[in-house]
């Protein structure tokens, strides 16, 4: 599955919407894999071009695999012919690892479309890390959502809490806790 419109495309539009300090720290690359059966390969996003996230296909796979055999040894149910079955297991084991930061090519993808497609305000409410991570780099977030979603954010994955604390940092906002004086 490649990314339509094409990735040079979306990737232009994507670099619209990151703030100005940011625009020459932050990258996103898609590379992929032209001999991999599905040729699809990994999605990367750099920061001073040191990787931050690296969404591998073939390394996601291979995680969902394993989790999956694991749920199937927890449930004791190694039930191959029951396709809904077999689907809902696969499922909560992506979401698993998702939910850890383990992220395929097509991950990105999906977070991409839903980026582009849904207003800010829902993608900072998204359950999806990477579609809060490209939300904190995005322009259209101001200081005060910045100043008002703290703490929410501190319950998020980490790499999210990174992107965060970037965008504050270049932004100057402080995320320390405020003590209260009685």
């Amino acid at each position: 599955m490649l990314f339509q419109p094409k990735w040079s495309k979306a990737k232009k539009q994507l670099m619209s919407f990151i703030c100005e300090p940011l625009r020459s720290r932050v990258d996103f690359q898609v590379i992929n894999y032209r001999r991999a059966h599905d040729q699809l390969g990994r999605a990367v996003i750099t920061v001073d071009k040191l990787e931050k996230v690296n969404m591998c296909t073939i390394t996601a796979e291979r995680e969902e695999y394993y989790r999956e055999k694991e749920i199937r040894r927890d449930l004791n149910n190694f039930d191959f012919d029951n396709v809904e079955f077999n689907r809902d297991i696969q499922d909560q084991a992506h979401q698993q690892l998702k939910k850890e930061g383990v992220y395929a090519q097509y991950d990105f993808f999906t977070a991409l479309e839903n980026y582009f497609n849904s207003s800010i305000e829902e993608s900072l409410k998204s359950p999806d890390s990477l579609t809060k991570i490209l939300c904190l780099l995005d322009r259209r977030v101001g200081k005060r959502t910045l100043r008002n979603i703290r703490e929410s954010v501190l319950g998020d994955h980490e790499i999210v809490q990174y992107f965060y604390k970037l965008r504050c940092e270049v932004e100057k906002i402080s995320i320390a806790k405020k003590k209260h004086v009685n």
